[in-house]
């Protein structure tokens, strides 16, 4: 791990940093300077002469690197990144509860959890860091991009150890409703447990037949709303797709998913069709002070598109 940053965040992103390979006399290092390394090791993905200009790389101590500085070994550089223009991602962030340790936020769907890929600062960790004042802020738990509700998150670095070995022991009941289609004949409650397999670059998970289960959901059909049902699931484990891989496989995949069961060229700045799934209500015991807590979305089903609506 590198030291500190000598660089504040910037819109809620930390910077980037990378560090020179060490001096090894059998293998001697072909950068005489740090403009070179520099060079080879980021020109394919930045303009670094013209962050060499700009004085954008800088040295442990906060001094910006000189393309002519000797080349020193096992040397951190700091550096922000250039942001790619982003569509705003429509939907209120509500605030459920917050306190000393954690921030329980209500997410709207097509909004991102971490800044990734094409989605960095409408992410929710970016916005709110900003919004909120809390550079350390960070999710405790995954939640898919287009699946709305309930996200956990650690106010500080040194709370997060405690709550995610609380998710990672499974001593979170997470309470998830979906809206889907009825079948008559489909016998409810049912636990669906399968093994499931999300490879990476693949968009969909797959079952793999014959291999020990690996997820584990309760699917219960909750009330009838016109020609669909709203269903309580309620899973043990938390695998990739996993609730909306065990409503299709029951013949009932969750209304607007686009990618069950076909995948859907679907626009990324597309907002209309949310994904009908809710993560609606979790519950567990404090690690740290021991207290019960239970939280609820103030989100329900069905959900209606932000971009239409405003505010949800």
């Amino acid at each position: 791990m590198p030291p500190r940053s000598p660089l504040p965040q910037r819109l809620g992103l930390d910077p980037a940093w990378i560090r020179t390979p060490d001096f090894d006399r059998l293998h001697p290092l072909p950068w005489p300077t740090m403009g070179e390394w520099l060079h080879h090791k980021l020109s394919e993905f930045i303009d670094v002469p013209a962050f060499l200009a700009e004085g954008r790389f800088v040295y442990e101590a906060g001094i910006a690197a000189a393309g002519s500085d000797p080349y020193r070994p096992h040397t951190f550089v700091w550096f922000h990144r250039d942001l790619s223009d982003e569509t705003f991602v429509p939907g209120h962030i509500h605030v459920v509860h917050r306190d000393e340790r954690i921030i329980v936020i209500d997410k709207p769907a097509f909004l991102s959890s971490i800044p990734r890929g094409r989605h960095v600062q409408q992410s929710v960790v970016v916005r709110l860091r900003a919004e909120l004042g809390l550079p350390e802020l960070s999710p405790l738990h995954r939640l898919d991009r287009v699946t709305s509700g309930l996200l956990i998150m650690a106010t500080e670095k040194r709370w997060r150890g405690a709550y995610q070995t609380m998710f990672m022991r499974g001593e979170v009941g997470k309470t998830y409703r979906a809206l889907a289609p009825l079948r008559p004949e489909l016998e409810l409650p049912v636990t669906v447990r399968n093994h499931l397999v999300k490879e990476r670059g693949r968009m969909q998970a797959e079952v793999v037949p014959g291999a020990p289960a690996n997820s584990e959901s309760m699917i219960e059909l909750e009330t009838v709303q016109d020609d669909a049902g709203i269903y309580r699931l309620s899973p043990a484990t938390g695998r990739t797709h996993q609730l909306r891989m065990h409503m299709l496989g029951l013949g009932i995949p969750i209304s607007g998913d686009p990618l069950y069961p076909v995948v859907q060229d679907v626009a990324v700045d597309n907002f209309e069709t949310p994904l009908q799934l809710l993560a609606s209500e979790m519950r567990f015991t404090d690690p740290v002070d021991g207290a019960p807590r239970h939280f609820e979305s103030v989100r329900s089903l069905p959900l209606q598109s932000e971009a239409v609506v405003g505010s949800g």
